[in-house]
């Protein structure tokens, strides 16, 4: 409950990343033992601070295991107010999402090795690490300082979903950002005369909508989405506007069909620049530039981390169910940075809104799962 009403949306993890590092101090985990990267350094984006890391010696002689979960939330969380009613928690403010994605999952890691520290359970070598910037582009997990992480031989991530949900896939995701430069006029005195580069990226984002390639996109028996989340441009209803800042992604768990959204994407605009012309033959330009945020990944239902995640959930008496994520995960990072990863849900739903809850009894068979996890011995 402190977590999600701390202010902490992507690259303003510090004060909850504070929050956890003097809880662990306070339960008496070594100074030493608790590091940060410089992974916002590395980010496009720049940000207050890195990951957050705490490793701890095994007990026991074992692979080590990595738990992690990521600090921040999206901007519509920021102003919660975390109320519980029965089982569920819900923020108090009806502007605001609650920020159990992913304050939650940053409250298992938190509650599992508080519980060690504490207790002083026997355990193999454990990596706890705290990913800041998920919510733009998995960018803490993607410039991770690696050799922080202890080389871990399975990994467990905590997200969004039920408790049992163990995701093994997610797909893949490439970000635009594309500028429309056109020509100002007077729009009564002298509209013929300019460029209107809103005009422009209304033909592009209608013909992809037309066409099947803005949305849900699904040809012939490939499937990816698409979306345009961003239009900035234009000061004033009596100047045609000559400058428009959009901002895209595309998805697919197929690279090549990922690569032929976004060829269709350029494609649009390129067409549409081409529609718009002044009175005087002027045509606008439009510059593209792009980046992949991470590739998509599905690991075997033999992997190591992914048979324990199984083992500790039916421990529990439940039963765990595999899901592949249309969304990017932490995972999707870790596992390309040769670190298989499965990830778990701890009672999240509608994430990203103002409707957004947190089922307490999921997030409590989170954390019991999660000290399984953390405790559980290979035989």
């Amino acid at each position: 409950m402190k977590l999600m009403a701390i202010v902490g949306k992507s690259g303003q993890e510090s004060q909850a990343a504070g929050y956890v590092t003097q809880a662990l101090l306070k339960a008496g985990a070594a100074p030493v033992s608790i590091k940060s990267d410089a992974a916002h350094r590395r980010s496009p984006n720049g940000g207050e601070c890195g990951n957050l890391v705490m490793k701890l010696p095994g007990t026991v002689r074992a692979p080590r295991r990595m738990l992690s979960a990521h600090l921040d939330t999206v901007p519509i969380c920021v102003g919660s107010e975390p109320r519980r009613k029965g089982h569920i928690v819900r923020s108090a403010n009806p502007a605001t999402g609650l920020g159990a994605d992913n304050r939650a999952g940053t409250a298992v890691l938190l509650s599992t090795a508080l519980h060690l520290l504490q207790h002083q359970l026997p355990h193999p070598p454990l990596t706890f690490c705290w990913f800041v910037q998920e919510e733009t582009g998995l960018l803490g997990a993607r410039h991770v300082s690696k050799g922080l992480l202890g080389n871990p031989k399975l990994a467990f991530n905590w997200d969004g979903g039920g408790a049992t949900k163990l995701t093994i896939g997610a797909t893949g995701g490439y970000r635009l950002k594309i500028e429309i430069d056109g020509l100002a006029s007077h729009a009564g005195g002298a509209p013929e005369k300019g460029i209107s580069a809103i005009s422009i990226a209304a033909l592009a984002i209608a013909d992809l909508q037309q066409n099947g390639w803005h949305g849900l996109i699904r040809k012939g028996n490939h499937e990816g989405t698409s979306n345009v989340g961003f239009i900035e441009g234009g000061e004033a209803t009596n100047v045609i506007t000559d400058h428009v800042v959009i901002r895209a992604e595309a998805r697919s768990h197929h690279p090549g069909f990922r690569k032929r959204i976004v060829t269709q994407i350029e494609k649009a605009f390129q067409k549409a620049v081409k529609q718009v012309k002044s009175s005087e033959g002027k045509m606008g330009q439009v510059r593209i530039e792009g980046r992949l945020d991470y590739e998509s990944f599905r690991l075997s239902t033999r992997e190591p981390c992914i048979q324990a995640a199984q083992a500790a959930v039916q421990s529990l008496g439940q039963q765990a169910v595999l899901a592949i994520a249309n969304g990017g995960l932490d995972a999707n990072w870790t596992t390309r940075h040769g670190i298989p990863t499965v990830s778990l849900g701890c009672g999240q739903a509608n994430a990203h809104t103002v409707s957004e809850s947190l089922d307490i009894r999921e997030y409590q068979l989170a954390c019991q799962i999660a000290l399984q996890l953390a405790t559980q011995i290979e035989n």
